[in-house]
């Protein structure tokens, strides 16, 4: 999997771009650790939708899967690494200065007029 900046779009992370993925990580990054379920219901999506964002994180090195038990029942806990931290504060500011390139030129454009 490709991991850090995508080419042509300067701070943008590739792996983050999928929206399972960043949803994930932007949850994550709120938070010392979440059960599995509680990321899967907040993010609504599936057990094995939610099962692959995590994989593809944490081969990014971006989460930590753990796994335990709660009495009888096997469970899994999530969490984002400093690494993944960093990669999402960076991409959340490529995203941002986007937005606003996008409407500094839309109003540059309305000036014009």
């Amino acid at each position: 999997m490709t991991t850090g900046p995508s080419p042509g779009t300067p701070g943008l992370d590739a792996v983050l771009h999928n929206p399972t993925r960043l949803a994930v990580a932007a949850f994550l990054s709120e938070c010392a650790e979440a059960e599995f379920a509680v990321v899967r219901d907040h993010c609504q999506v599936s057990d094995s939708v939610l099962s692959k964002a995590a994989s593809a994180l944490e081969d990014a090195g971006y989460v930590e899967i753990r796994k335990g038990h709660v009495g009888k029942r096997s469970r899994t806990w999530l969490s984002l690494t400093p690494t993944g931290q960093g990669s999402l504060a960076r991409h959340v500011t490529a995203l941002q200065e986007i937005v606003a390139a996008a409407r500094n030129a839309a109003a540059g454009t309305r000036a014009d007029e």
